[in-house]
């Protein structure tokens, strides 16, 4: 996995295999663009099949998480810094089908990207999640808050929709009900009322919010990875699957699961009475 400086985000691999990527443009209120998308599926793609990787964390500089879509970029002034991961394109928008096109095959994609990974993955909303930085933090498996942070949708306020699957993960989250008092009300909820709410599991002091995040970090890197990943998936098939499916579908990857050596490690390790010792199989090889 490349790390560094990219478009509009920094990214390094830290202690235990924790890839963490820091919005890096606070003046803009780490807006997103095409091209900080683009740079972002690129090296959520390399995260996902780097060995080195255990967990990825998403969060913000200054006093956003990431406040939704630059729409100066939309407008010919995308002047985000950094070393471009993958070549430029289009970004669309141009026409009605341009929209489309820009909409699936590039603001979707970052969400469908973090939502495929297998590797768990963390938010860590330092302050206001938006629109696009709002579903990203929800496409996250984990959401923690600072005390400071505001997270809403808001679109309706420019007559806008959450097209980047908002609505979805909204729905999944809060059910119906609630998220239609979310969004066509246009709330944007403190730390505490999205805690309430669901949409975050943990609300830390924001001096505290980077430390936390690592020991949770941490925590999950630590566990099987293997089993954990297949876990994860099966989660959240299960939530689109009947019955009879889940049962089928957790069968097989079991099957998997039931013969690496993490299991022998984690069965030898109840009889002895000491904590595993998890994944040596991706521990480097001398």
């Amino acid at each position: 996995m490349d790390t560094g400086s990219f478009s509009g985000f920094d990214l390094e691999l830290r202690e235990n295999g924790i890839a963490w990527f820091q919005f890096n443009t606070p003046d803009r209120l780490n807006g997103m663009t095409v091209r900080v998308k683009r740079d972002m599926i690129e090296a959520v793609t390399q995260a996902q099949m780097d060995n080195a990787v255990r967990v990825l964390v998403f969060t913000g500089s200054g006093r956003a998480f990431c406040a939704g879509d630059d729409l100066r970029a939309y407008h010919g002034k995308d002047v985000v810094g950094g070393e471009s991961l993958v070549p430029p394109i289009h970004p669309g928008h141009d026409s009605p089908i341009g929209t489309y096109d820009g909409l699936r095959m590039i603001s979707q994609k970052l969400n469908t990207a973090v939502r495929s990974l297998d590797k768990l993955t963390v938010a860590a909303i330092n302050g206001v999640a938006i629109q696009t930085g709002l579903s990203l933090a929800l496409s996250c498996d984990f959401r923690l808050a600072a005390s400071s942070a505001r997270l809403g949708s808001a679109t309706l306020r420019f007559g806008l929709l959450p097209d980047e699957g908002g609505q979805y993960l909204l729905v999944q989250l809060l059910g119906l009900s609630r998220a239609l008092d979310f969004v066509m009300r246009k709330r944007i909820v403190s730390a505490e009322e999205a805690l309430e709410l669901g949409l975050v599991s943990e609300v830390v002091d924001p001096d505290d919010l980077q430390a936390a995040t690592m020991a949770f970090a941490n925590e999950l890197a630590s566990g099987p990875q293997v089993s954990m990943r297949l876990l994860k998936r099966s989660l959240y098939n299960a939530a689109e699957l009947g019955w009879e499916q889940s049962l089928d579908e957790i069968a097989a990857k079991t099957a998997v699961s039931d013969h690496h050596p993490d299991v022998r490690e984690g069965t030898k390790a109840f009889f002895e009475k000491r904590e595993p010792k998890f994944n040596a199989w991706l521990d480097p090889q001398d």
